[in-house]
């Protein structure tokens, strides 16, 4: 059955096989269309009934095509006059006419449908009749929803939102993302994910083609990029989910690209990381008090409290102390022996420097001098130069090799200074900074009271 009526005459009429086909071409093309329609002539009667409207409602073409209205049938005989009147009211009205109001199922159900109807024009350029194309209200505010949320999503969310083609470039960048990133919406699209990001593109474009391959990981994936901005490059931390993005209208899905979400969460991840620091130091001290109270040499002990302190902090120590013994504030220039040292070169131990007590040549304005006259720490670094350089730099005061970074604390107990400990990282580390002080200057409290006891049990009489 077609999904529009035919006349008797148009059937009996043999040799005018073009108008047959031109119906069946039409009917065709009426069942081929995702949107329910259906069509009445000026009487009311329904002409046009295709598949779709099968679909949602039940009646098929035959059980439609040739009614008068939807009375007794597909709607309440109560509202049959109300939905007829508005149905064909559009034949008066200019453009499409949108209503809501309730069909009838073939097994008796009620369907809440929208409808748009407007008038047919006939060969007199009058209205010959109504099409009407109707959709579940349901599917309908499904539909407005899911364009409410994208927009929400691409213009209001408090997360980035990037859709990522299956090139791996940007293809939709909300608001947000486009702040994170740096730039705006626009300037963002099709540009490949290395021109934005100095590091970590390889950890993020290794995520987003595993979820073209596999689908969406089970979690939220934490990642650290280093961002190219006009202030330069910034270190930032993104809880990243990821969703793979296939074409709904594909009996096989199509892969479109994957949907990255993200939140910036580096500020969490750095106090969770600080955090996690103090307590390891923390109980570094600790160990450190408890190892350093097993040894009966004073100077042990001061090694002990300096290899603990060495573990995940710097790379070598030294430990230089006053000529002649502590000197009380404000006693003029001093002269600085070496004590203690880690192993140059190789993994190991403090180790006492031996008993020749020669003073470390250092020369005017060294940062050990500089830690004794200001009584405080200093932090001093080669900067970012050639490893020729850097070795340069290290020898000029006479620290290891690979020094790049360095820290000097001084020694100090009952008032009086007794040396200086020097902390000292290679380039594979990064700068000291002020918290790294506040843990040396705890590690050089312990360091100068076990010295101290030293020094007053060598001068005992």
């Amino acid at each position: 059955m077609s999904a529009s009526r035919r006349s008797g005459t148009t059937d009996e009429l043999g040799p005018h096989e073009p108008e047959r086909d031109g119906a069946d071409l039409l009917a065709a093309l009426l069942d081929g269309m995702d949107a329910a329609l259906c069509a009445f002539d000026a009487d009311g009667v329904v002409t046009h009934w295709n598949r779709e409207a099968e679909r949602i409602l039940g009646w098929s073409a035959t059980d439609a095509v040739g009614r008068h209205g939807f009375a007794g049938w597909a709607v309440r005989t109560a509202d049959a006059e109300e939905v007829e009147g508005r149905l064909l009211s559009a034949m008066q009205a200019p453009g499409r006419q949108v209503h809501e109001f309730a069909l009838l199922t073939k097994e008796g159900g009620r369907v809440l449908v929208r409808t748009q109807s407007a008038a047919v024009p006939g060969p007199n350029g009058k209205p010959a009749g109504v099409y009407c194309a109707f959709s579940e209200v349901h599917a309908q505010i499904d539909l407005e929803r899911s364009i409410a949320l994208s927009e929400a999503l691409f213009d209001d969310a408090a997360w980035g939102v990037v859709l990522v083609d299956v090139d791996l470039r940007p293809a939709v960048v909300n608001a947000h993302a486009a702040r994170a990133l740096g730039s705006g919406r626009t300037a963002l699209l099709g540009r490949p994910l290395g021109e934005l990001l100095a590091q970590g593109v390889e950890e993020l474009e290794s995520a987003l083609t595993h979820v073209l391959a596999e689908g969406a990981p089970p979690a939220p994936a934490e990642m650290w990029v280093t961002l190219r901005t006009a202030e330069g490059e910034q270190r930032r931390c993104w809880r990243s989910g990821f969703l793979r993005l296939a074409s709904p209208l594909a009996e096989e899905p199509v892969p479109l690209g994957v949907g990255w979400l993200f939140q910036d969460v580096t500020e969490s991840k750095q106090t969770e990381q600080e955090a996690a620091l103090l307590r390891f130091r923390t109980n570094q001290l600790h160990r450190a008090a408890r190892a350093a109270a097993e040894c009966e040499d004073p100077a042990e002990a001061a090694s002990v409290h300096l290899d603990f302190a060495l573990a995940g902090f710097a790379d070598h120590a030294l430990i230089d102390r006053v000529a002649g013994g502590p000197v009380p504030d404000g006693e003029g220039p001093v002269r600085l022996v070496r004590g203690t040292a880690t192993p140059s070169g190789a993994p190991g131990p403090s180790l006492p420097a031996g008993r020749a007590g020669l003073p470390v040549r250092y020369a005017e304005g060294h940062p050990a001098l500089q830690c004794v006259e200001r009584i405080g720490s200093v932090r001093a670094s080669a900067g970012a130069t050639d490893p020729e350089r850097a070795r340069d730099w290290a020898a000029a005061r006479q620290w290891p090799a690979d020094s790049v970074h360095a820290l000097c604390v001084v020694l100090r107990s009952r008032g009086r200074t007794l040396g200086v400990v020097t902390f000292l990282r290679a380039a594979s580390r990064t700068q000291f900074e002020k918290s790294d002080a506040t843990y040396a200057e705890d590690v050089a409290v312990r360091i100068a009271t076990t010295l101290d006891l030293a020094a007053t049990l060598d001068h005992r009489p």
